[in-house]
């Protein structure tokens, strides 16, 4: 298999957390390690990095790749949204200089077809972020694709369509789902896909009629949205004085979420707008340090044409 990896917005991220010698960062979703190598670069000879994943594939690609690290660098395999635990637990850890979030499916998860989060390939449907281990966290799901397409009602396909792809066809999607599944189960992702084709009328969208389908039921399947506002706030609070938090996303409920929380700890008051006197007692947690997400130039999107939906946001920890 292929392993190699360019991490998104690499540059960005390493100008944002500035890794010092003396410094702890936190990869939440590690995956090949890409972004974790380039903070352990930057932050010789003695910064270390901790490397969170739910997937042990990845974790395995990863600890060969960094290998060349060793005691600065640590792997764990679990749910960045339980980070908190997991430092403290296993490396008696309360407070870091930096973490990062690179969030959505890898490029090894993309081009594996058994795990099945690929249109573009046959494979079982899967989806599951954990699929290669064994459930050890209330956060993780033995849930897959298969089941959802096959045994949830109508309503259900629609609500997952409509929440987590914002699929403007959702009702006419589950209702060819539901059409196939009384003939013959719906067992692999190209029949999904070929499926979902032949419910979307043509030339609505310049993108694969799928691809909204495949990101609900894996946002469903993994959590995610709930992960990432979890994952935040933990994120939020193992931040040092003046550290940065540097998520990125690659659509828009994510984006929406790391916008809006980061909006509200930037701000000293959240009373509704018409209370005369503030009676919240909030204060101000973040810096918001960029206005608007940034998001790869042309050169970085034509040498990796997976990047070019991603948008970085950062805060800075006051």
């Amino acid at each position: 298999m292929d392993t190699h990896h360019i991490p998104v917005l690499c540059d960005k991220v390493i100008d944002f957390l500035s890794p010092k010698s003396d410094g702890v960062y936190i990869d939440g979703t590690v995956g090949l390690g890409g972004h974790s190598a380039a903070i352990l670069e930057t932050s010789a000879p003695n910064g270390r990095v901790i490397g969170i994943d739910l997937d042990v594939e990845a974790l395995s690609i990863a600890e060969s790749r960094l290998h060349v690290f060793a005691e600065r660098f640590s792997l764990i395999n679990g749910n960045f949204a339980e980070m908190d635990v997991l430092l403290e637990t296993g490396h008696s850890i309360h407070a870091v200089d930096g973490i990062l979030l690179d969030l959505g499916v890898s490029s090894l998860q993309l081009d594996t077809p058994d795990r099945g989060f690929s249109f573009n390939h046959t494979g079982p449907l899967d989806m599951r972020m954990n699929a290669r281990q064994m459930l050890n966290s209330e956060r993780e799901t033995d849930l897959t694709a298969m089941q959802i397409v096959n045994d949830s009602p109508m309503d259900a396909l629609v609500d997952i369509f409509k929440r987590y792809g914002e699929e403007r066809f959702a009702r006419r999607i589950a209702h060819r789902i539901l059409q196939t599944r009384q003939e013959t189960p719906i067992m692999t992702t190209t029949q999904l896909a070929e499926i979902v084709k032949r419910a979307v009328p043509k030339g609505v969208s310049k993108i694969h009629p799928a691809t909204r389908v495949f990101q609900a039921l894996r946002i469903h399947i993994n959590a995610e949205l709930e992960n990432l506002k979890t994952g935040l706030d933990v994120a939020i609070q193992l931040l040092r004085q003046g550290s940065c938090l540097c998520i990125i996303t690659f659509h828009s409920l994510e984006d929406r979420i790391v916008k809006h929380c980061f909006q509200k700890c930037a701000r000293a008051c959240i009373c509704p707008p018409k209370t005369p006197i503030c009676i919240c007692e909030h204060t101000a947690s973040l810096e918001v340090l960029t206005k608007r997400p940034i998001s790869p130039d042309a050169v970085e999107v034509q040498h990796n044409p997976r990047a070019r939906s991603a948008k970085l946001r950062v805060a800075r920890k006051l």
